[in-house]
């Protein structure tokens, strides 16, 4: 077992409340999924799963420290990416145990009395509202559980004859997630009698305390369809879609001043910034701050698609302020018919700007990017999730802009390269009135707040982030399968 990184602090000590503690079970080795590293340090959406769910312990409020479980052998990784993330939370970095059992008995004895939350490295996609839920159903019951119910019928099965023994009700039926919460006491008192029984078969640590504490009521919270458990082939391709459709990633906003503190002295390029969102990039970053370069076909005779014109323009902007920070790329071309009804020219004109600038804009402007630890945000459109009538070529590019940003984010990673796309829904821009005409106002998202959130996205830890900007969302402002503009 490793040293902890920081000795446990009691709040009793400090003369506060008992800490709050999320432990999170990585001691499994992913036999299910054929690899030859365990299945929480495979990549999703930029980061490992481990780091994925680290993250959401190490950003909410009521989570004090953290202490995470690993499988034997793969130790090192996890204090690496502890330290290159910055996760001051994290207290201890501590082996497995032969069984989940051992695992969380290994967890208790590290710690001191606490609210302790147990959470699988496995389920990345735990949302805050879950973590809030546990925390605060501890402060009036001993054990807490998350479920959600169960949408299929369940069958109890008679394993020797393999017919129907019983059907039990749905409506009383839940399938069970983690976390699962607990009075680090009660958990103590329930795995010193659990572990004098040789029969001993919980999966879960509820299990042990329903088992041999059968007196203490386990609180059940609403648990989330979205908190899956990465455990087979398919769990990681569903991962990967949740992740790239989720909006739990838009960052948050900061104040005037932390715009400015922020921003002071960076320098952005934008390209396709003569009109729409780019244009409103440019002047919101410019109001917090920022040194602006803007650059489009319009405006200053710069082809994104031709790889001349954008060492032209790192090479201008560096010998101009003898850096680069961040690099938006907003230009786009939607053209509308048929496929078999559109031109070799226009095909070609398409793919060109839509994808292979993009390409290109990331073969270039990475040396700069890597040098000031920068970043590098490109835009898609929802209907990159489906290919739509109408506009085949301009769907199909934005779906090669997504996989482009998951696999620069993950070839970056090491250089602290941070690749992110936004997805703005049906934004109000001069390029989607060209191709839709006029359309009600109330419908589409405004560009500036479009911008506002892109500019929170630079400025975020994130990478590898597909981050959808809805009318709905507080950053933005209807969710319908069309391009931004």
């Amino acid at each position: 077992m490793s040293e902890p990184v920081s000795e446990p602090v009691s709040r009793a000590a400090t003369g506060a409340a008992t800490p709050r503690v999320a432990v999170i079970l990585g001691g499994g080795v992913g036999t299910r999924l054929g690899l030859d590293i365990p299945k929480q340090l495979l990549k999703i959406a930029g980061r490992t799963v481990l780091e994925h769910t680290l993250a959401v312990m190490q950003a909410h409020p009521m989570v004090d420290q953290i202490l995470v479980t690993m499988a034997p052998g793969h130790l090192d990784p996890v204090r690496e990416m502890v330290k290159s993330g910055g996760y001051d939370k994290v207290i201890a970095i501590i082996e497995g145990g032969e069984t989940r059992n051992h695992t969380s008995l290994r967890a208790l004895d590290a710690l001191p009395e606490c609210s302790v939350l147990f959470h699988d490295a496995v389920r990345p996609l735990l949302s805050e509202r879950i973590i809030t839920d546990c925390f605060t159903a501890l402060e009036s019951h001993d054990a807490v559980d998350v479920a959600i119910p169960s949408a299929d019928t369940i069958i109890q099965v008679d394993a020797e004859r393999n017919t129907i023994a019983d059907i039990p009700r749905r409506s009383s039926l839940r399938r069970g997630q983690t976390p699962q919460a607990f009075r680090a006491s009660v958990l103590r008192a329930a795995y010193a009698t659990a572990m004098q029984d040789p029969e001993l078969t919980a999966t879960d640590d509820c299990g042990v305390v329903l088992r041999y504490l059968p007196d203490v009521p386990i609180w059940v919270v609403a648990g989330d369809e979205r908190n899956i458990k990465i455990t087979d082939p398919i769990d990681v391709f569903l991962a990967d879609k949740l992740f790239q459709l989720t909006s739990d990633h838009v960052p948050e906003g900061h104040s005037l001043e932390e715009y400015a503190a922020a921003l002071a002295g960076k320098v952005l390029v934008v390209l396709g910034g003569s009109y729409g969102i780019g244009a409103d990039i440019a002047t919101v970053a410019r109001e917090y701050g920022a040194i602006v370069e803007t650059f489009s076909r319009s405006s200053t005779n710069t082809h994104v698609e031709r790889r001349s014109d954008l060492v032209a323009v790192a090479e201008q902007v560096v010998e101009k302020h003898g850096r680069i920070d961040y690099v938006v790329a907003t230009a786009g071309i939607l053209p509308r018919g048929s496929l078999l009804e559109t031109s070799e020219e226009t095909i070609f004109a398409a793919t060109e700007v839509n994808y292979l600038a993009p390409v290109f804009i990331a073969q270039v402007f990475y040396p700069h990017l890597a040098r000031t630890g920068g970043g590098l945000l490109l835009f898609t459109s929802s209907s990159y999730t489906r290919g739509r009538s109408g506009y085949s070529l301009y769907s199909s590019a934005k779906a090669a802009v997504v996989n482009l940003t998951q696999a620069l984010a993950d070839e970056w990673a090491e250089s602290g390269v941070r690749v992110n796309c936004v997805n703005p829904e049906r934004t109000g821009t001069p390029m989607r009135t060209k191709a839709f005409g006029e359309e009600p106002p109330d419908s589409l998202l405004d560009s500036t707040s479009v911008a506002r959130a892109s500019i929170d996205v630079l400025l975020s830890d994130g990478t590898g982030h597909v981050i959808d900007l809805r009318k709905l969302d507080p950053l933005a402002v209807v969710e319908e399968s069309q391009p931004p503009g």
